[in-house]
């Protein structure tokens, strides 16, 4: 049921403020979305069941308005759509203008399964166009009261002309006296669409049908029970007209390459002929117009978004660099209907947007203030007498002018390199402090990182890892920090990491330094060190796969992947034999290891966040893992860990690396899963390659825990990165 305004208000007031304190966040282009279930309350106003998920819609307060709508309200099309298009979410209340209750579909957006557009399955592809395909079924009578002037009927031509005129009327207009003189410095006129409006071509006749005027990946949900496999949300730009500039703004906006496209299209005709023919008269001419002009049509938002995320806060080189790389193409791709010429190069559009910036936030963003800096030391850290106060005092007011060259991002910690006086000298150093966002580890044993390295420098061990010079709270920015030394090149520049494999040196480098690792007095930086480290790490895994975000757990089970008390069943099935722990570096990846100069070792150990009391096979066996380190290479390291250490510290090793491995690998499954969905840390890389590959994750760990993949959505799996 539909209440357009609910009764009585209060209650639909009381459970906006509800969802907006208790609801899953779901951010969106326009809008803030929440899920939550409906309480008692509002159930009764929807007439639906207590604890249904619904999806609450409030309008981003920040967002700039640069889109023509056909109806106002989203609440309208969804009233007038319910019963000719299955599975679309029914609007259950709305407060006109403002909030909404929608029906809540249950799955995963295409965009965070699919994140790399070139990589999109060719059936998923041809699922999409064939949805579109079917909107043609949707004819004049049953779509909303259409605005005075709509084009009629079959006319394409005067439909095309009045998207253009929309564009110039609620999109170019309205913002015009904001940036004008941007889009002059960028060859962009006040007249322009006037003109384009004049220049819209002759086209094909074809009958009017619905629109949802805005299907890109983030607006298509791929079910988990597959009934339908993909349906598609947010209409609030829906329209009524040509069924191709429908097909011609989902190829544009999906960004899908020449056989993408080709797919989609040949996926569209099919599917239209077999429902209204008649709607792909003249395809192959009139397609190619629709998408030059939605090409030209974009140069106003996209640059318009920019420029307002410009106003919002000073941007970092990266940001800028890739809104100038978008800026470029936009151009590129408008230039000859909107009369672009020449298109400014990408040196003196990045020119124009940092002065853009300047000139609205008051100073160049390309130089840094030099901050007053304010900082309290730990009390339990002893200075060091070659790293004294005023050292700290010049490396925090520096870290705020490190250029995003010199800013190492991890998942969990931010470093900035920068020149410190150590010793005397001139070096370079380390300001590593804690990132802000959500925390979801539960490794119960982590030891505190700058004891753990203070605890290898003092017993001398055959470890090359940082010294950490500081520790205190404040400086550029409020939180914990620590200054290191650094083990990358003496430049500054990034350090280099053996993302292609260790070579044979580093190889056995890294295996005598996991060794010397031994000699560093474990019971003083653990005293509560047990024997049973793999049902502890068993126990952890469960109960972070049962903390995981629903919308994580409920794909994690469309996939076949099962839930923490499942988990937990198979994996204590097994035991390991007992070994003497040692100090473990705990996170082995291949971006916590660095090549130095330093002949004595060749690789370096950093990223110490993760470091714990545990078995000494552990931190072997889940390197390898986190490396895919090859066979042979791995049939070394085996060999060399087990003559290089007693065998206390190795007994029985054989027979429990595949139990370490296969945690490992279930691990990675669901913590992949996790950045996939969520999108976080994607900018990483080890986040993105292990994303990138997550079918052949999934396909691992599934047989390691003889499971078979769930199949209720044949797209489900499809979506997911090969």
């Amino acid at each position: 049921m539909n209440a357009r305004l609910a009764r009585p208000p209060t209650v639909y007031a009381e459970f906006v403020r509800y969802a907006e304190e208790h609801g899953r966040s779901l951010q969106g282009h326009h809008h803030i979305n929440y899920c939550v279930p409906l309480t008692p309350e509002m159930a009764s106003i929807v007439r639906l069941p207590v604890n249904t998920p619904a999806l609450v819609r409030i309008p981003r307060p920040d967002t700039l308005r640069v889109v023509f709508k056909t109806w106002e309200n989203e609440a309208t099309v969804l009233d007038a759509i319910r019963d000719t298009v299955p599975h679309a979410p029914v609007c259950l209340a709305h407060d006109w203008m403002s909030s909404a209750v929608h029906t809540f579909v249950e799955g995963v957006p295409l965009s965070r399964t699919c994140r790399d557009i070139t990589k999109v399955d060719r059936a998923l592809i041809e699922a999409m166009a064939e949805g579109l395909a079917r909107l043609t079924c949707v004819d004049g009578d049953v779509v909303p009261t259409l605005p005075p002037g709509w084009p009629r009927p079959p006319e394409s031509q005067g439909f095309l002309r009045t998207v253009v005129e929309l564009t110039e009327r609620d999109v170019r207009k309205p913002n015009w006296d904001r940036f004008h003189r941007m889009f002059e410095r960028l060859g962009v006129r006040s007249g322009t669409l006037m003109r384009l409006a004049g220049r819209v071509p002759r086209m094909a006749k074809r009958p009017f049908s619905l629109l949802h005027g805005d299907l890109h990946r983030d607006n298509v949900i791929v079910t988990k029970d597959g009934d339908p496999p993909l349906v598609f949300v947010d209409w609030e730009l829906a329209s009524f007209g040509d069924p191709l500039y429908d097909l011609a703004v989902h190829l544009v906006r999906t960004g899908h390459d020449r056989a993408q496209r080709d797919v989609a299209i040949a996926a569209w005709t099919r599917a239209v002929r077999q429902v209204s023919p008649e709607a792909a008269n003249g395809l192959a001419d009139d397609l190619k117009h629709y998408i030059a002009f939605e090409k030209a049509l974009s140069v106003f938002p996209d640059v318009m978004r920019i420029l307002h995320e410009l106003e919002r806060r000073p941007p970092k080189d990266q940001w800028l660099k890739s809104a100038t790389s978008q800026v470029h193409t936009a151009l590129t791709a408008a230039a000859e209907l909107l009369d672009i010429d020449p298109v400014p190069p990408l040196a003196e559009i990045w020119e124009l947007l940092q002065k853009w910036a300047g000139f609205v936030h008051g100073a160049p963003i390309s130089r840094g203030r030099r901050v007053p800096v304010q900082w309290t030391p730990v009390h339990d850290h002893q200075p060091r007498p070659d790293f004294h106060d005023s050292s700290v005092d010049n490396v925090l007011a520096d870290e705020c002018r490190a250029p995003e060259s010199r800013l190492l991002r991890g998942t969990a910690h931010i470093n900035a390199v920068v020149v410190a006086r150590v010793a005397g000298a001139d070096t370079l150093v380390v300001v590593r402090r804690p990132t802000k966002g959500p925390e979801r580890r539960n490794d119960s044993r982590r030891l505190d990182e700058p004891k753990v390295l203070r605890a290898i420098e003092e017993e001398d061990a055959q470890v090359s890892a940082p010294r950490v010079l500081a520790l205190g709270q404040g400086g550029r920015r409020r939180g914990p920090f620590s200054v290191q030394t650094y083990l990358g090149p003496s430049d500054g520049s990034a350090p280099d990491h053996p993302v292609d494999g260790l070579r044979p040196h580093e190889a056995e480098s890294l295996v005598d330094q996991l060794s010397a690792l031994t000699t560093v007095d474990y019971w003083a930086l653990d005293p509560r060190a047990y024997d049973n480290f793999y049902g502890q790490l068993t126990n952890e895994l469960a109960d972070t796969v049962r903390r995981l975000p629903d919308e994580v757990r409920a794909l994690a089970d469309g996939i076949g992947l099962p839930g923490h008390r499942q988990l937990h069943s198979i994996l204590s099935r097994y035991s390991v034999e007992r070994r003497t722990p040692t100090l473990l570096h705990g996170d082995l990846h291949p971006w916590n290891l660095v090549r130095t100069c330093d002949e004595r070792f060749g690789i370096g150990l950093i990223g110490w966040d993760r470091a714990r009391v545990g078995d000494p096979l552990y931190d072997l066996v889940r390197h390898t893992c986190l490396a895919r380190t090859d066979d042979r290479r791995k049939h070394f390291m085996k060999r060399h860990w087990e003559r290089s250490l007693p065998r206390h510290y190795t007994r029985g090793w054989l027979s429990d690396w595949s139990k370490y491995e296969r945690l490992e690998i279930v691990r990675a499954a669901y913590e992949d899963l996790d950045h996939l969905v969520s999108g976080r840390h994607l900018d990483i890389p080890r986040i993105r390659a292990a994303v990138e590959s997550y079918a052949w994750t999934l396909q691992a760990a599934l047989a390691e825990l003889n499971l078979e993949p769930r199949r209720d959505n044949p797209y489900l799996l499809r979506a997911l990165p090969h």
